[in-house]
């Protein structure tokens, strides 16, 4: 197989208007199939398979005894029904704890075998599909088990973590190291007594944990764990099937099923959602991709001379255009959303989706429940014959609805860009940076006081609410936020370096939208400066939780501003319109004093029990100083101190002048 890897790092901008290719447009004719039987079904009565393969001229089914190794103890061929394109066959027994793989027969040739598309259990490395009974892998009080109600995605705080990273390290505590298992142990903590896993999860008070890619994928080999082979996971094999490599035993089909129910539930039990991750926009393989073995050509866009389209840059991308693509995405987030309680999904690459789907995605979710939080990024990474108006790209997110969108304008204006290393942000001293900061305060809304045609990224408010916004200043990709300080503030104390750290994480969860962090970096975590490590060791991705005893101020302060955001519903505004009201810019000639925002959340916005919320930003090197109007106003924030609860303050403050230390932020509430 080629590398792969997510590329989501590197959105490609290039506005394509060519529709869809004439290889693909044949495609259109084929039949489809909407029934909640493919490609396995067992009730009373037997086990039936269902696959959707429409030009097959033949298909076979093996039963095997064995998830991995032996020869078939029983070959079936299977019974084509034309007017849908699938071929069925029935047995007369319930077949728990057998396996099974297709065969498809096109154009004169047998295809190699395929656990299919819709392989929710699977043996070790996911070759062949199992069949289990799901309602023995429930964990005890699973039928009652449901993740926290969200009224508004702007009340969410997501933490975006990998298994591997948040249990691996030696100082973790955790004894379930890199397993499903870790996120299910109370009481763990560091060599010097600091808490970690779920239990650090509660203390820091975020709402949700993203966890990287969940399903089985194509990177590592699930018979040979003691290599340690890691992958971000952004290579998908079998969709709707966990990890093995998660699982403490992969060779059990059962096991990763019941595990990672058993981590939903324990998050859930602490009061955490779970998104989970999904990379529906490309295939680990192409030509031996299960999609291609079941129906060639099919699940995939191609160019007018036949060539695999690649705007995921991983070799290939779906066709969520065509029905029956849409059906099989729109069905995969069901399934993870009743059989394991997923509480919201991140699509990656985003864009290659067509807004349609993303609207049936979210719409299809809203029903099973209705605080499923639905986001991706806004962009692909290459052209494709989908024509651009049709992507599900940022500049489109206002055609979708319940889907939010990464602002990229708000990332890269802050900490500088992701392209360049040396490259500083507003909060690391560079000028001219804070109109696209504003426009990542006011959650990509059009304001009377924001001029988009200043902005670095985006040039129009392409957001008619914030709550379809994701504010961030790092995650897996590119440099982490402690990297990137580290490249770009080269030569400067590292005290420099934790404060605007502080200052660019007071930026996104003062924000309007969601605010969207990076696992670890309230422990200052790095990954040794390497920015791609999709497949870096441990060495490289696990947090040293020895950093939440060495930076326990920095987990403070992360601490109290996520306090401080929940305390407070100005922060956390559900309409453009309450924006345009209620936060109000001061006036700063930023030719004369750059790196200094300053502005005010009034009239009790959103039902703030304060007034006025006063929020001011230096992300100078040097000290700068404000005006303050009259009133008696209370410190939340100040040179890097942060209250922990609304009924704290760091003191008070009548009205004058206020002097900011260099990166630093003032937050004042009356």
């Amino acid at each position: 197989m080629a590398t792969f890897m997510t590329m989501a790092w590197l959105p490609f901008t290039a506005m394509s208007l060519s529709a869809q290719s004439s290889f693909d447009a044949k495609f259109k004719e084929y039949p489809t199939y909407s029934g909640d039987d493919l490609e396995l079904k067992v009730d009373q009565y037997g086990t039936h398979f269902r696959l959707w393969s429409p030009v097959a001229e033949e298909v076979q089914l093996n039963l095997y005894d064995n998830g991995a190794t032996g020869k078939p103890y029983k070959t079936i061929t299977l019974t084509p029904d034309r007017s849908n394109g699938t071929w069925f066959t029935s047995v007369p027994e319930k077949l728990y704890g057998k396996f099974y793989t297709f065969r498809v027969k096109q154009n004169g040739k047998w295809l190699d075998e395929t656990p299919g598309v819709w392989a929710k259990a699977v043996g070790v490395n996911g070759r062949r599909a199992a069949i289990i009974d799901f309602a023995k892998t429930d964990p005890e009080g699973w039928k009652e088990d449901k993740g926290p109600e969200v009224k508004n995605f702007s009340d969410v705080i997501v933490y975006e973590m990998h298994h591997r990273d948040m249990s691996m390290h030696p100082s973790s505590g955790i004894a379930n190291k890199g397993k499903f298992l870790a996120l299910t142990e109370p009481g763990t903590t560091n060599p010097q007594g600091e808490k970690t896993g779920i239990d650090h999860l509660k203390e820091l008070g975020v709402t949700h944990v993203h966890i990287l890619p969940s399903y089985d994928f194509n990177s590592v080999d699930e018979a040979n764990l003691q290599q340690n082979t890691y992958n971000w996971g952004y290579d998908p094999q079998n969709y709707n099937a966990p990890e093995g490599s998660y699982s403490t035993n992969p060779s059990d089909p059962s096991t990763r099923v019941r595990e990672m129910k058993e981590m939903v539930k324990a998050l859930h039990d602490a009061g955490i959602g779970v998104i989970m991750d999904v990379v529906y926009n490309h295939t680990a393989q192409n030509d031996e991709s299960n999609f291609e073995l079941t129906s060639p050509g099919y699940y995939h866009r191609h160019w007018d001379d036949g060539r695999y389209s690649d705007a995921s840059g991983c070799g290939n991308e779906t066709s969520s255009d065509l029905q029956q693509t849409q059906d099989y995405i729109v069905n995969s987030v069901k399934h993870w959303a009743k059989e394991y309680h997923i509480d919201g999904f991140r699509f990656d690459l985003m864009a290659i989706h067509d807004t349609e789907t993303m609207n049936r995605v979210a719409r299809e979710l809203k029903e099973i429940n209705p605080s499923i939080f639905v986001y991706g990024e806004g962009w692909t990474a290459g052209d494709s014959p989908l024509a651009s108006e049709r992507r599900a790209l940022k500049e489109n997110v206002s055609k979708m609805t319940d889907i939010a969108v990464f602002s990229d304008d708000l990332r890269d204006a802050v900490k500088g860009h992701y392209t360049d290393a040396s490259d500083r942000g507003f909060a690391t001293g560079k000028p001219g940076l804070e109109e696209t900061v504003k426009i990542g305060i006011v959650g990509a809304t059009a304001h009377p006081q924001v001029d988009y045609s200043k902005g670095n990224n985006s040039k129009f408010a392409y957001a008619k609410s914030p709550e379809m916004i994701v504010n961030y200043v790092s995650c897996h990709d590119d440099l982490s936020l402690t990297d990137k300080l580290h490249k770009s503030m080269a030569g400067e104390p590292e005290e420099n370096m934790l404060n605007a750290a502080k200052l660019a994480q007071t930026i996104v969860f003062t924000s309007q939208g969601t605010p969207f962090m990076f696992a670890g970096e309230e422990v200052f975590r790095d990954k040794k400066g390497v920015h791609n490590s999709y497949k870096s060791p441990d060495s490289i991705n696990a947090i040293d939780w020895n950093n939440k005893s060495r930076y326990r101020d920095q987990f403070d302060y992360y601490q109290g501003l996520i306090a401080l955001r929940k305390a407070h519903p100005a922060f956390r505004m559900t309409s453009a319109e309450d924006i345009a009201k209620n936060l109000v810019f001061d006036k700063i000639d930023s030719a004369k004093t750059p790196n200094l925002i300053s502005y005010s959340l009034k009239n009790h916005a959103n039902g703030d029990s304060a007034q006025e919320i006063k929020v001011v930003f230096n992300g100078a090197s040097k000290a700068q100083t404000v005006k303050i109007a009259k009133g008696k106003w209370s410190i939340l924030a100040k040179d890097g101190k942060i209250v922990k609860s609304a009924d704290e303050s760091l003191g008070t403050f009548d009205d004058g002048t206020v002097t900011l230390a260099p990166y630093s932020a003032l937050l004042l509430s009356k």
